[in-house]
């Protein structure tokens, strides 16, 4: 069942947590005349969207406080991949995360309902349903998992790459091994397209794709174009399967420690790091599939998203007979509105 293979993986990740603590020690530090010291981790590569807007952050909190708030961002999963960022997040040991949808799920298992396919028309039908009850439902169960939600930035809509052959339908996906990341909706919407999933951490997908162990992925233009996987999946079929979220963590124990004043900058840059992101991935999408279009290295088509849309349709259907299948409705429901 994929909900309990992301616990066991989230489980296992309380050890890269623990050896992240080790190799990174008192990574909250408050100092004499009010010095504050905090550590953001996140796996995107340099000039990702999520990694400039991460680094924006750092700067507006740092002007804001003249100063005082110093933030030191990991990327490019330096600190572990998102399940053990969370797990430290939860333990205190990591101040901050620009985190990922698909392990969030592991301890709020609403979350994927976000990654539902063809859920959202847009990235600004997403933006609404995140910004509105949606999103503050979501905060308060992350909130009792040890989880601040300072924001709902970006993923982006996502399309398939694969190194065997344009992905025009369908059926061309089955026999297809796709990795997916660690979300059910992501995983069951695969499977009714016929292909065999497999979950990789994204630090290590450009060598699982180089070597074969999987055929092809599932991410937006962004993400393929920063991690260079385009080099070893060179057939990108713009399906636009689905929308992901990337939500902003604060770990519940380092918030307890900022003053009321702290907070407030904390969550004022942190929406200029969310705006930044948005617009970053939107013009990615027009930028990136030029530059795609005019590698001769890659092979671009566009899909069929009506067939796409018919077949997944079912996997919406069933959600909505889960334990949480209120919410499911809540989530479609808002996205169609």
């Amino acid at each position: 069942m994929p909900f309990a293979t992301t616990r066991r993986a989230l489980a296992r990740a309380g050890l890269l947590g623990a050896a992240a603590t080790l190799a990174t020690p008192a990574v909250f530090r408050a100092q004499a005349q009010g010095q504050v010291r905090l550590t953001l981790g996140h796996n995107a590569a340099p000039g990702n969207p999520r990694s400039i807007a991460a680094d924006r952050f750092a700067a507006v909190l740092k002007e804001r406080s003249n100063g005082r708030i110093d933030v030191r961002v990991a990327g490019n999963s330096q600190l572990g991949d998102d399940l053990a960022m969370l797990t430290s997040l939860r333990t205190g040991t990591l101040d901050l995360s620009v985190n990922s949808q698909g392990p969030s799920s592991a301890l709020v298992p609403e979350m994927a309902a976000l990654g539902l396919p063809f859920l959202f028309a847009s990235n600004a039908a997403a933006y609404r349903v995140v910004d509105g009850p949606v999103g503050q439902e979501l905060a308060r169960k992350l909130e009792a998992s040890g989880l601040v939600t300072l924001g709902w930035w970006d993923n982006g809509l996502r399309h398939i790459t694969n190194s065997r052959r344009p992905i025009n339908r369908p059926d061309d996906l089955r026999g297809m091994k796709i990795r997916t990341p660690a979300d059910p909706a992501t995983i069951d919407t695969f499977q009714a397209l016929g292909a065999a999933t497999q979950q990789i951490n994204f630090s290590e997908l450009y060598v699982a794709l180089q070597q074969g162990v999987v055929d092809g992925q599932e991410n937006p233009l962004a993400n393929i174009h920063s991690s260079k996987l385009y080099e070893v999946s060179r057939f990108i079929s713009l399906t636009a399967h689905k929308w992901e979220s990337t939500p902003f963590y604060a770990s519940r124990i380092a918030w307890a420690r900022l003053s009321a004043a702290d907070r407030e900058l904390v969550r004022e840059a942190a929406k200029q790091g969310e705006a930044l992101n948005r617009q970053a991935m939107q013009d990615s999408d027009t930028t990136l599939l030029r530059e795609f279009r005019a590698n001769a290295n890659v092979q671009v088509n566009e899909a069929d998203k009506d067939a796409f849309r018919a077949a997944t349709a079912g996997v919406l259907d069933r959600w909505e007979q889960k334990p949480f299948g209120a919410f499911v409705r809540q989530v479609r429901q808002a996205a169609a509105a």
